[in-house]
């Protein structure tokens, strides 16, 4: 009996590591100062343009949307859902990232797999100018079946303590606005799964292609947009729309005597989350509360400063919608 026998590969980790290695160097920013292998990620970070920087740290995956992959035998899109789900997380805080670490288990370790996961994660690091500095892969059978696999990570970025955005300026009257997403980004996939069971591959009318397709459609990163207005003091408040929906996930900043009025007609929905309250026939409650419906990140501003806002955003030709306002409770 030896470790290969018992379910642990460990060539096929080397292998791994030998694959991914000039991939992840290219996310490398210059705070980064050890290659991928040591026992730690070091960076060294430059705060010399914050005044009072203070980290901000979050840690996500992308649920069972890493089932719709490995269903589609297609694996170069979850890795970049990953990354770009936790920038939007502390992007809402004000925050840009840093560095960013994985983790990678399964029952099964097939080099040429995992490194596809890898090659989705430097493209979205590269594109969010976060580094990629160290990861854990780990082989577990019987823990996960031969073909199952989790994926998940960590991110830290930084904002000025001044600059934090929390919510707690947000007032009655203030208005929402909505930035559009691209599907369901990483929430509801137990659902739509259930839905389309044995159906991925089967096209509907408005889809680009199959619904596999259209469920592996990256999750958005909203950074190069709201980057520019972190500075603004229009912005009293963000929320990255994921489980829970547009109301649950804003309702998170929203202080205490208020609420949300919501005008669910406000923004056009992509065609697939009818298509998943028609088939499965989704009361309409559930739909808003497990899915985004097409809004992937929602901004509260004054009133007074919506036109200012939505100009702006105009300008870096993103379509924008005012999806309701705050009010009494």
């Amino acid at each position: 009996m030896d470790y290969k026998t018992a379910g642990v590969d460990i060539n096929a980790g080397e292998e791994f590591v030998r694959l991914i290695k000039p991939q992840v160097r290219r996310t490398f920013t210059s705070g980064v100062m050890a290659d991928i292998g040591a026992f730690g990620g070091f960076f060294q970070p430059d705060f010399s343009s914050y005044n009072n920087p203070v980290l901000v740290s979050s840690i996500d995956g992308v649920g069972t949307k890493l089932k719709v992959a490995a269903m589609m035998g297609r694996y170069d899109t979850i890795g970049a859902c990953l990354i770009n789900h936790c920038v939007n997380d502390i992007l809402v805080c004000g925050a840009k990232p840093l560095f960013f670490l994985d983790y990678y288990a399964c029952g099964k370790l097939v080099p040429a797999v995992a490194a596809d996961i890898v090659k989705g994660m430097v493209m979205a690091c590269r594109e969010n100018s976060c580094a990629l500095i160290g990861g854990e892969t780990a082989e577990m059978p019987g823990v996960y079946a031969t073909d199952d696999f989790d994926l998940a990570g960590t991110i830290v970025g930084v904002v000025d303590r001044e600059r934090v955005i929390n919510g707690s300026s947000i007032a009655e009257g203030d208005v929402m606005i909505g930035l559009p997403s691209t599907g369901l980004h990483t929430n509801g996939y137990s659902l739509a799964r259930k839905i389309f069971e044995g159906k991925l591959r089967n096209t509907y009318q408005g889809l680009d292609g199959t619904v596999g397709d259209e469920l592996l459609k990256v999750h958005r990163s909203y950074l190069p947009v709201i980057e520019p207005l972190l500075t603004s003091e229009d912005i009293h408040g963000m929320s990255h729309i994921t489980g829970g929906g547009l109301t649950g996930n804003t309702m998170r900043i929203v202080p205490e005597g208020l609420r949300l009025d919501v005008e669910w007609s406000a923004w056009p929905e992509p065609v697939i989350f009818d298509i998943i309250r028609k088939e499965g026939g989704v009361p309409e409650e559930d739909m808003r509360r497990t899915f985004n419906l097409g809004v992937g990140l929602v901004i509260v501003v004054a009133k007074m400063a919506v036109d200012r806002v939505m100009a702006d955003l105009k300008s870096k030709h993103e379509n924008a919608y005012i999806t309701g306002q705050i009010v009494a409770s």
